[in-house]
């Protein structure tokens, strides 16, 4: 089976990027997307995205986790996308587009920088000392710790993201340090299902809960994963939040061509 795709990153954050215009793509069974996504016997990514066509916008963001099942909002991703979009001549410097939580601005801010306008989020809500639930266009646990860097991201995410008293379908679980105003953060992604470099909506969460619980008293929020630096903005009113961009860096890596036995591996 042949496949083009580009891989692009966000902080670390990496993603195989498919043209599904024609619908080619949508062929793709939940194993070839894991098979696609593995590290050791396929292209290696933390999910793939296919860009689509929309009718009431540039295109439609459809992502998957690297566990092959479609997933929810994806910051990082759909900044890449973006920047896709851009380089296939689709979009100019700025873009309206659809995704599963609904449409996106987004503007090309450099050749290799994308801010991203991202759903209205609700009040985080404190669970247990620490700990806070908010959704930014998915599930995200955002926990204040002293040290990130002694943290066992993949033990301790693990136990948190199954937790049911925490969600029955399961959360991203960010770990987060407060430094000088900003943000060191690291994060267990579910449906990657162990750390990965950077997370665009867990980012988001964060910074959207230092600020709410008084952590971090100016907007912008520089938020600083292992793969990179992103910035939050975002408006508090109320009950809800609003006015939320995520913005970073967004590179393509290469461009290339698969052809593989979409059984191998299984």
């Amino acid at each position: 089976m042949k496949l083009d795709f580009w891989k692009y990153q966000g902080a670390g954050n990496d993603f195989i990027m498919l043209d599904n215009r024609t619908g080619t793509a949508s062929k793709l069974t939940t194993e070839q997307i894991r098979f696609l996504c593995n590290r050791h016997f396929g292209i290696g990514a933390d999910g793939l995205i296919m860009l689509e066509n929309s009718p009431n916008s540039d295109f439609f963001m459809r992502y998957f986790n690297s566990d092959g099942r479609e997933s929810t909002m994806c910051g990082n991703g759909g900044r890449c996308i973006v920047m896709l979009a851009y380089h296939l001549g689709i979009i100019g410097e700025s873009t309206l587009f659809s995704a599963i939580d609904g449409l996106h601005e987004a503007t090309i801010v450099s050749d290799s920088f994308v801010k991203l306008k991202m759903s209205n989020a609700q009040i985080p809500v404190q669970i247990f000392p620490n700990h806070y639930m908010i959704d930014t266009g998915s599930p995200h646990l955002v926990v204040f710790t002293d040290d990130v860097s002694t943290i066992n991201v993949n033990l301790l995410g693990t136990e948190l993201r199954y937790n049911k008293e925490i969600s029955p379908h399961g959360v991203n679980v960010n770990f987060c340090q407060i430094e000088n105003q900003t943000i060191l953060i690291r994060t267990y992604e579910r449906g990657v299902e162990n750390e990965t470099l950077a997370c665009g909506t867990g980012s988001v969460a964060a910074a959207i809960t230092s600020v709410v619980t008084k952590k971090i008293n100016a907007i912008p929020v520089e938020v600083i994963a292992k793969g990179g630096r992103l910035q939050v903005s975002f408006e508090p009113t109320n009950n809800m939040i609003t006015n939320i961009y995520l913005s970073g860096e967004a590179r393509k890596v290469f461009y290339g061509e698969i052809d593989f036995d979409p059984n191998f591996g299984f």
